[in-house]
């Protein structure tokens, strides 16, 4: 079936939606929703038979959805009417939510329902459930459409004739440092984050906060008082505990660790450090932690927005090394929302070294890479539970095996970043899809589904999202069972690495040779294309790499 997606922009949903629909054998053919006249144009271009809406933030043209059968993701459930959804459920603390794919009229959210999917809410943040729950929960809702459109006897469920939800502003987002509590912050910054941010003003500079996480132990003589920072964010006194803010916006700018942000203002203030491996026996705010079940170790880093900057690839290399030597397999897990999405490019954007602090950063990624890669005495289990990008992806490929969760979503490039990359991808990528594809993936730029990933070879299993963990678990129980077999392949593993130690290493530095320009050279794309990325500049055209190609 020729389908087009009608988008705001090409975020997780769209791409989750992108690529299961292709994994399906449809045409798919991405319009970003610009202008009306653009869209009616490109939309009459590829005359679709269906057209979906999985993440749109615009009013579609009446020219459109009375021509063409047109379906919106709403994600709320049936009632629910109107933008910032999510916010609203948390703020009103709904124990169920859910997305609904309505048939688009002239009305906003008020046509008839054709698929719903309902889920549990999380005590979290926005983003998070976002990525999690409602991208999972939009998969099932177009699974469940696509079987309804077909099936003759189906009937729609009307909307309910309810008014549109309450439109959230900045005042209904404000703390009261003098009396709201350490709960009462916590929820006005989750149904905030990561968009709008709550707008508040810390040590003198109005900025938007971001990435609250409730402290247990540290208290302060009054409220919003500064008591430390770690890890780039600060912990703030409330009236009956602490906080900590991990990122910061200013006002025209874009989000950065709080630190930063601050920078000198934070004299005289605390690192109040944690070990290198946090085993949350309290709460308070961590990015590295790990578990470990029968000489299996889980090493978890939830760096935010799965970016490493320098110093977390850094703390990460350590804690693996440190890890390693105490099991038999390590399995790298990622992070709440994401696994890793590579160097952290708004700290770049922010530094005034662009290119030395580039050059280090990928060169931290690459070293933290090679401590996997290179790890002759222990079996490596990527673990991608949630989806990753650019130098994420080569962090997992650098492991024995890969597995992924149904409905994780991979971005295995960086050109559109005006990067060549790194971090051994042209070793660990053409051994295990062969050289044609890996060069085929690199210069799509496009993102692959977990079951196409799982088809060329990337991954090695590909679990359930139901069952995932227990998946997980029994497979690295598995490769313990045998321990003759282990201990081959561990012997066959360093005997292969020794042999080919040059000729990967050497990859390593033609990779760096040819990424040495697009850091250091002041007229390099990845300058521009960074800026847009980090500031979020709206395309002036639908992305030519998303418009449909016969294969």
């Amino acid at each position: 079936m020729k389908i087009s997606l009608l988008i705001t922009t090409f975020n997780s949903t769209s791409q989750l939606a992108y690529t299961y629909l292709k994994e399906q054998g449809h045409s798919v053919d991405v319009v970003y929703a610009i202008n009306d006249a653009q869209m009616i144009e490109e939309i009459a271009a590829f005359e679709p038979k269906l057209i979906l809406c999985p993440f749109l933030k615009k009013f579609i043209p009446s020219e459109i959805y009375n021509n063409y059968a047109t379906f919106i993701l709403h994600p709320g459930i049936r009632g629910d009417k109107g933008a910032y959804s999510l916010d609203n459920a948390i703020r009103e603390d709904k124990k169920e939510w859910g997305v609904v794919y309505l048939r688009a009229n002239d009305e906003f959210d008020s046509g008839s329902i054709y698929a719903q999917e309902n889920f549990a809410m999380r005590d979290t943040y926005k983003a998070s459930l976002y990525r999690n729950e409602v991208n999972i929960a939009s998969l099932q809702a177009l699974k469940q459409l696509l079987i309804n459109l077909e099936d003759k006897s189906f009937t729609p469920v009307p909307q309910l004739p309810t008014p549109l939800h309450k439109q959230l502003t900045q005042k209904d987002r404000a703390i009261d440092w003098q009396n709201d509590t350490t709960k009462a912050i916590l929820k006005k910054i989750y149904m905030s984050d990561s968009l709008p941010g709550v707008l508040d003003e810390i040590l003198g500079v109005e900025c938007f906060l971001y990435g609250a996480w409730e402290e247990e132990k540290l208290r302060g003589e009054k409220p919003k008082e500064i008591l430390a920072k770690r890890d780039g964010a600060i912990c703030l006194a409330t009236v009956d505990g602490a906080v900590w803010i991990t990122h910061l916006k200013e006002k025209g700018r874009f989000k950065l660790p709080a630190t930063y942000v601050l920078k000198d203002r934070l004299k005289g203030v605390k690192e109040e450090r944690l070990p290198l491996i946090f085993d949350k026996s309290y709460k308070t705010f961590y990015e590295i932690s790990c578990e470990i079940e029968d000489e299996v170790a889980y090493l978890h880093f939830n760096f935010h927005n799965g970016a490493f900057s320098s110093d977390k690839c850094m703390k990460l290399k350590y804690a693996f090394e440190y890890i390693k030597e105490q099991v038999k397999v390590v399995v790298l897990m990622g992070g709440v929302d994401f696994f890793s999405n590579g160097i952290h490019l708004n700290i770049l954007e922010d530094s005034k070294k662009n290119g030395e602090d580039g050059w280090s950063n990928i060169n931290a990624m690459n070293d933290l890479v090679k401590s996997v890669l290179f790890a002759d005495d222990v079996v490596t289990v990527a673990s991608l539970e949630k989806n990753a990008g650019a130098g994420g992806v080569f962090l997992a490929l650098a492991c024995d095996y890969v597995v992924v969760r149904e409905g994780v979503v991979l971005n295995p490039h960086y050109k559109t970043l005006g990067l060549s990359g790194s971090e051994y991808h042209t070793y660990s990528l053409p051994k295990r899809v062969g050289k044609q594809r890996a060069n085929e993936l690199l210069e799509a730029c496009l993102p692959i589904g977990a079951k196409k990933a799982q088809e060329i070879g990337m991954v090695d299993k590909l679990f359930a999202h139901a069952s995932y963990k227990d998946e997980l678990k029994s497979f690295c129980k598995e490769l313990l069972t045998d321990e003759d077999a282990y201990e081959d392949f561990l012997w066959d593993k360093e005997d292969f690495l020794e042999e080919n130690r040059e000729m990967i290493e050497a990859k390593r530095e033609a990779e760096i040779a040819v990424m040495h320009p697009e850091f250091w050279d002041e007229e390099s794309e990845f300058h521009r294309l960074r800026y847009e990325f980090v500031y979020k500049i709206c395309p002036c055209e639908t992305p030519a790499r998303l418009k449909y190609k016969k294969e």
